[in-house]
């Protein structure tokens, strides 16, 4: 429902000449009680609210509501759906007792019969007579489409029952057309729509079905060496060259270098003179040739080559162990992955070994021309790294599969049941839509008909309808009254108050007031209004009415309104005021609600004076208010805290003081002075107290204040500003004929004073 949640700005609207409402005030709850005198503004909320009632810009002002959350400007209202219902004195003039002469309406207003009504019973009676007939024919066509769609997904079901079934424990086994119809439903949801398996997955998601036990395998330990780390090093290798007194002939000969460097070699280890090949004594300046020819860098050089010679070996040896299990050892499914990476790891392993054979007989060329720079011509392999990663992944996979063998064919049957609703889908689609839609078409024609046979009821019903609340209006009338004099008699679409045997005449304020309130507690019953999900508002419904009927007119008001989606009630009587704020608290206390979120809320109406002008305000309700059984406490507090304020207060802090004083004095004299009947002097004249200052408390009242109501400001201002002297006096007063009871009511509104005065 649209609550509405604060009156968020009111300008020019009454005395409401420029409200926002405060940051602190707490919004607007399901019940709401606000208290005002008369002239404060009540009517003013009460109006602008029956204007959103009636969904009309109001006359005067501009105005802010929020409604359900969102801001609506009074210029809105005519296009704001507000389910609202609104009793004031605009609701009696219209409603009740009219000015126009018009009977009151019914509560259910219906129309009258007439031939007009026959003819459109009679049209709806055709027209429903068609309806039925199409029914029919959409109630056959909706058989054959629910038979089709059912016979689909059980030959379905049968279809995938029959795939997948097993001799051992298998949900497949019992597959049926409910099953196929929950996992194509769940299907049809899935974006993007799931792709149909190609041959070869179906094939390897079959061969998973019945596989036989197999062992787990060990996974390839071994890893490409850095090819390019290897041509870097190898290429420096081959540009490094030896600078010494080289002899020419052994530089141009590999072989012989080769031989005399061992024979020398052998000569510096045995430390000999004679050739160990021709036994001569070797020539000393040959010795020094062969010692400048062979140098220190020549011998590191070439142990440098035949370093890298035994690491490219030793390379080639370990691709030479790679091994991998024999693809019979996996299962079925997983061969033709395994073959595959089987392949590019051979492949691999070969231009690894073709590279280190190459790179090995470049470097015996180096050995024969180490005097020259040399290129290394060798390119790095181009093998595929992750063709070992890959043949570990599907030995991953077959050692899972030996490790998880029931749940991967529980996988499989499950993704083959896919696969078959998969490539399916399409005409399960077809045949869904065109069952749900002849469904569809059966509602919307099974809705017209009871439209139409509702219509027709409606109509032959609606002449007497209106006869239930007026038995019920009567019944409550006897309650509220205590007598059957006043009833209400039907009267073609309304009804006509009637005292005994003749129309009512010359109503009291009483009654009046009762059969307003009755008749809109009755309304709120209206077809067109939802109590629970609507916002009621009641202003002064007790206006004028002596204690007795104001109890009952209360017990009425909680009765038909404690469900309401919610509440106000705006009120300047005390006593209906005390009634509804403890019902409101017991609805706090029995909900169990906390103080800070409970959905009651108690608000006051005050008006000051700004720039001359009044101006209301709602505020918070003050404390005294909501605490004390009376607004006898709140009055003193009033009077007591502005009368001790030192400093000069302004027109707009004093101007309201006059009537809350007068109505203070004279409820401390009906209780101090019971006896004493008359005006305010004929009581004050009873009061022992100076006559001076009894002079100028009863001149100060008569002069500014004007009994419950506050109105335009005509008074004297001088005379105003008087006021916290004359509060002085009539609390002097009070304290000289009872200082008790002023001791008690002054600890009650500032208890630091009271104890300050003791002191």
């Amino acid at each position: 429902m649209n609550r509405i949640e604060r009156i968020s700005k009111l300008c020019n609207c009454g005395v409401f000449r420029d409200f926002n409402w405060p940051g602190d005030l707490p919004e607007f709850g399901r019940y709401n009680l606000i208290y005002g005198w008369n002239g404060s503004g009540k009517t003013t909320l009460s109006r602008l609210f029956r204007d959103l009632e009636h969904q009309r810009v109001p006359k005067l002002g501009d105005a802010v509501l929020q409604v359900g959350g969102n801001a609506v400007h009074s210029d809105d209202f005519a296009d704001t759906d507000c389910q609202i219902r609104v009793f004031n004195r605009e609701f009696i003039e219209e409603n009740v007792f009219r000015f126009d002469g018009k009977d009151i309406p019914p509560v259910f207003v219906l129309g009258v019969e007439n031939v007009e009504k026959q003819r459109e019973i009679d049209s709806l009676v055709l027209q429903l007579s068609a309806a039925q007939s199409a029914q029919d024919s959409l109630r056959s066509a909706k058989e054959t489409a629910v038979r089709e769609y059912d016979q689909f997904c059980r030959v379905q079901a049968r279809a995938i029952k029959e795939s997948l079934r097993s001799n051992d424990q298998n949900p497949f086994n019992n597959y049926n057309k409910a099953d196929f119809e929950a996992d194509a439903e769940q299907m049809v949801d899935i974006e993007p729509p799931p792709m149909v398996l190609s041959d070869r997955e179906h094939q390897k998601l079959r061969d998973q079905l019945h596989p036989m036990r197999k062992e787990n395998l060990s996974k390839l330990i071994y890893s490409f060496p850095d090819f390019d780390e290897i041509v870097v090093v190898l290429s420096e290798l081959m540009q490094k060259t030896v600078v010494s007194t080289a002899i020419e002939k052994l530089k141009a000969d590999i072989a012989l270098s080769s031989w005399i460097q061992k024979g020398l070699r052998l000569h510096r280890e045995r430390d000999v003179e004679w050739c160990g090949f021709c036994e001569q004594k070797m020539p000393h300046d040959r010795m020094a040739a062969l010692e400048a020819h062979f140098s220190t860098e020549y011998e590191r050089i070439t142990r440098r080559i035949d370093q890298e010679k035994k690491k490219l070996e030793y390379l080639a040896d370990q691709t030479e162990s790679v091994t991998h299990p024999n693809i019979a050892a996996l299962y079925d499914d997983l061969r033709e992955e395994y073959q595959a990476a089987s392949e590019e790891l051979d492949a691999s392993l070969k231009l690894a070994r073709d590279f280190f054979s190459a790179s090995a007989k470049g470097l015996e060329e180096k050995i024969g021309r180490i005097f020259e720079q040399r290129e290394f011509k060798v390119e790095a392999p181009s093998v595929d790294v992750a063709s070992i990663e890959k043949l570990n992944s599907v030995i991953d996979q077959h050692n899972e599969a030996c490790d998880k063998l029931e749940e991967r064919v529980a996988k499989a049957r499950k993704r083959l049941a896919s696969n078959t609703i998969a490539s399916e889908l399409e005409e399960f689609k077809i045949l869904r839509h065109a069952r749900k839609q002849v469904e569809e078409d059966l509602q919307a024609n099974q809705r017209v008909v009871q439209n139409l046979k509702n219509g027709i009821a409606n109509l032959e019903r609606e002449i007497v309808e209106h006869r239930r609340p007026a038995e019920d209006l009567n019944d409550d009338l006897h309650k509220y009254l205590g007598h059957t004099e006043l009833s209400l008699e039907i009267k073609e679409a309304g009804y006509e108050l009637r005292r005994g045997d003749y129309p009512a005449e010359f109503l009291s304020e009483g009654e009046t007031t009762a059969i307003a309130l009755l008749y809109f507690l009755k309304s709120l019953k209206d077809r067109s209004f939802e109590p629970t999900n609507g916002v009621i508002v009641l202003d002064d419904p007790v206006s004028s009415l002596d204690a007795n009927a104001l109890f009952l007119a209360f017990g009425f008001i909680r009765d038909r309104t404690q469900d309401a989606g919610q509440l106000f009630v705006l009120t300047h009587n005390f006593t209906l005021f005390r009634q509804i704020r403890n019902w409101f608290h017991y609805l706090s206390r029995a909900r169990g609600m906390n103080a800070s979120l409970r959905s009651t809320r108690f608000y006051m109406i005050n008006s000051v004076i700004r720039n001359g002008m009044r101006n209301s305000v709602i505020d918070p309700l003050d404390p005294l208010l909501e605490q004390f059984e009376s607004e006898y406490q709140f009055l003193f507090s009033r009077v007591y805290l502005a009368q001790k304020k030192s400093e000069l207060q302004t027109l707009e802090q004093n101007y309201f003081l006059p009537n809350i004083a007068r109505r203070l004095l004279e409820s401390f004299l009906a209780f101090r002075r019971p006896n004493t009947t008359g005006d305010l002097w004929h009581k004050l004249n009873t009061v022992s107290f100076d006559h001076a200052k009894k002079l100028r408390i009863l001149r100060f009242l008569h002069t500014h204040s004007h009994s419950d109501a506050v109105g335009e400001q005509e008074q004297d201002v001088t005379l105003l500003a008087e006021s916290p002297a004359v509060l002085k006096d009539l609390l002097e007063l009070m304290q000289q004929l009872d200082p008790d009871h002023y001791c008690s009511m002054s600890q009650l509104v500032s208890p630091q004073d009271t104890k300050e005065e003791k002191t």
